[in-house]
């Protein structure tokens, strides 16, 4: 953390518009999570302004993803096998990336933003596979919108306490998602129950 407060003492914003594109990108610089959070607690602080850090830290994730699908879009994955080694893009996360897009499919553009590994690659995978563009930005943008938000709220709401709750989440973090991507399922199954349901009864009531 010492290296990300001494960037913000000196570059303010520009930590969150070039920082975490390279962290897409899967340069060598702090995780992005923790760069997040440590933004909301600069909030907090009075230090940044919550909205504009919080715009220019979506601006940054945006560029970030935008820029590694049209590599992987463009170049596919001989590039990827070529050159990964200097983007940090290890054999483990490619294979990773494949097996949770073969489970979940473009679901993983919304929720991989929080997997580390795989969030470096989700954009790049998402290209090599030629996932059409709208359906990229449909999710990989609102999946951006809510790591960014999740992981500086941490920092603004908890404040000062802000350390001990992240590392608390960062531990359960698959056990969260687990958690949320069950709920999301349960409340689309509700929606589509009762929307059967009322067909049923719409039919009924025509023909008696």
């Amino acid at each position: 953390m010492e290296i990300v407060e001494r960037l913000f003492a000196q570059y303010g914003y520009l930590v969150l518009l070039i920082g975490l594109p390279l962290e897409l990108i899967a340069s060598p610089i702090p995780p992005g999570n923790s760069t997040l959070a440590y933004t909301g607690y600069l909030s907090y602080k009075k230090i940044l302004d919550f909205l504009p850090a919080l715009a220019a830290a979506y601006s940054g994730a945006l560029l970030g993803i935008t820029i590694t699908y049209w590599i992987g879009n463009k170049f596919g994955m001989p590039l990827i096998e070529k050159y990964g080694k200097w983007l940090h893009l290890k054999p483990k996360y490619l294979k990773k990336t494949r097996n949770a897009y073969e489970k979940y499919g473009n679901k993983m553009l919304l929720f991989g933003f929080f997997l580390p590994g795989v969030r470096q690659f989700n954009s790049y995978f998402a290209g090599i596979m030629h996932i059409p563009y709208r359906t990229f930005a449909l999710y990989a943008y609102i999946g951006s919108f809510l790591w960014v938000l999740v992981f500086i709220g941490i920092g603004y709401v908890f404040g000062n306490q802000w350390q001990f709750v992240f590392a608390w989440i960062e531990h359960f973090l698959l056990f969260i998602l687990l958690i949320l991507c069950c709920t999301i399922v349960v409340y689309f199954l509700y929606k589509w129950r009762n929307r059967l349901r009322n067909q049923q009864d719409i039919h009924k009531g025509e023909s008696e």
